[in-house]
């Protein structure tokens, strides 16, 4: 090689080198867009890929905090009170996350995912009596019903708009979030259910309107890589009565709208092999028919094969 194509190389070379935003970038991606529960498993892997700490934690100080209110992960409290949801609606800082039900603010350490401290939340961060005379019966009913629903799931209920709304006549917005989550690395799979109900309490026409959003996610891993990321959307409406009668008529909307979406999920998927499978399988390139599912012994590769060579007795 001469020495002129050598530097032509090397030029080259330099020119494909990224650079370190670049980098934090494409780090970035991978670790937003982690499995449910696998973020620090493919933190792991980025950070060795790396192989630059600084990169690597100006990313991952980006990434964490997008990733942890994302999937809405829970985070037990050091003082064993329960556990807080890393949401936006309870974000009050940078690192800091306010539990509703226990009135706590939560000191979270996002790249780690532990809450390293809690302390009492003030005045100006709680929603005002009049507002919590709805929100804690609705609480009450949330929970009982994600007992029931979602082993192991959590969930909150926040005051999303007019926290400081004193009495009757002014609007104001609660919003449900249930978080459940399954990790079974050692099963290699991983799933996650995320809803978020937005409920506007209208005051002059008596309403709620309730905007739910689903999200379930699985990560099957087993000798390949199979995930599912399905959403769905759903409005409804009932009407504005007592705190407690709000809170019964609030959850059972939502228990209907989210049975009614896992069963259409479970439907689904159970007639996969009936109809999307066979779907996706292209026509045969001579006879131009789809592939006879029904009976598969009409087609035999070694019967083919025995003919052309002439081999058969």
């Amino acid at each position: 090689m001469s020495e002129e194509d050598q530097l032509e190389e090397e030029e080259e070379a330099e020119e494909e080198e990224l650079s370190d935003e670049q980098k934090k970038e494409i780090a970035k991606w991978f670790l937003t867009h982690a499995p449910a529960g696998e973020i620090q498993y493919v933190a792991k892997d980025v950070r060795s890929l790396l192989f630059d700490e600084i990169v690597y934690g100006m990313a991952a100080e980006e990434a964490f905090p997008l990733y942890n209110k994302a999937h809405m992960v829970s985070l037990p409290m050091p003082n064993s009170s329960g556990d807080v949801l890393i949401t936006t609606f309870g974000e009050l800082s940078e690192n800091e996350y306010l539990d509703p039900r226990t009135a706590q603010v939560a000191t979270v350490d996002h790249v780690k995912q532990v809450c390293t401290n809690v302390r009492p939340a003030t005045d100006e961060e709680l929603p005002s009596s009049y507002i919590e005379d709805f929100r804690c019966p609705l609480d009450a009913e949330i929970i009982k019903y994600v007992g029931e629903a979602y082993p192991k799931g959590v969930c909150a209920v926040y005051c999303s708009k007019g926290k400081d709304v004193e009495g009757p006549g002014s609007d104001f917005e609660l919003a449900v979030v249930i978080s459940a989550a399954r990790h079974s690395p050692q099963n290699f799979c991983n799933g996650s259910w995320r809803s978020i109900w937005k409920i506007k309490f209208n005051d002059e026409m008596r309403t709620m309107e309730l905007t739910g959003s689903m999200q379930v996610g699985a990560h099957y891993f087993e000798e390949g890589n199979v995930q599912l990321d399905a959403n769905h959307e759903c409005k409804d409406s009932t009407a504005f009565q007592a705190p407690d009668d709000c809170a019964i008529s609030i959850a059972s909307i939502i228990s209907h709208h989210e049975n009614e979406y896992l069963a259409s999920l479970e439907g689904s998927y159970s007639n996969l092999p009936d109809t999307t499978f066979k779907d996706l399988r292209r026509k045969l390139p001579v006879t131009r028919t789809l592939f006879p599912w029904h009976n598969t012994l009409q087609l035999s590769l070694n019967r083919d094969i025995t003919k052309e060579l002439g081999t058969g007795k």
